[in-house]
């Protein structure tokens, strides 16, 4: 994995163990020679973690759309900055530079980056690992979720382990690194589904 997507937060919660966790993820790409590409951003968890691995002299890449800028919270330090025009542009973006996704804590526009990049790889659209790290339990109520989705069959048994989840970015690493790949959808005859 030379460079891995990284799906987080523009904001600063008040509990501290977020922006840690999301400067802890910076450093550790850096230190493992991974690639950061992320939201382009400079505030909350995004500008922790592209902060963090530029410190430890990590290579990081934003993809941000026009509107962002104009709203100038882009990073202007970064190794690259990508200027896009829509959101479907700058996802489009995190999977062609990308060999797999990492999700943070984050809100609507991560659980959208989180969801599709699942889907895409449930498509056969992408054969990348997706990561989840639970930071101090936060993502319990989704796992849960996707445990039901399983449970229900609205998530096929051979899709049950393309989200792969640990609570420390080693962890989540390591896991990812050694992702099997799954059949997909599109490799499977309707009488299958």
């Amino acid at each position: 994995m030379n460079r891995l997507a990284v799906y987080c937060g523009s904001a600063t919660p008040a509990d501290p163990i977020y922006i840690e966790s999301a400067r802890h993820v910076g450093r550790t790409f850096a230190e493992r020679g991974i690639g950061l590409v992320y939201g382009g951003g400079r505030l909350g968890l995004m500008g922790a973690v592209a902060d963090a691995a530029l410190a430890a002299g990590g290579e990081v890449i934003g993809i941000i759309p026009q509107a962002l800028v104009d709203a100038e919270v882009a990073h202007q330090g970064l190794t690259e900055l990508h200027v896009c025009r829509t959101m479907h542009e700058r996802k489009q973006a995190f999977t062609d530079l990308s060999d797999g996704f990492v999700t943070l804590p984050g809100g609507t526009g991560t659980m959208d980056e989180l969801w599709e990049a699942l889907s895409w790889a449930q498509l056969g659209y992408h054969a990348k690992p997706v990561g989840l790290l639970n930071v101090g339990g936060y993502y319990d109520g989704l796992i849960s979720f996707n445990a039901k989705m399983i449970e229900v069959g609205f998530i096929r048994a051979h899709h049950a382990n393309l989200l792969i989840v640990a609570e420390t970015i080693g962890a989540l690493l390591d896991k990812m690194a050694t992702a099997e790949p799954v059949r997909t959808i599109s490799q499977i005859g309707a009488a299958d589904l």
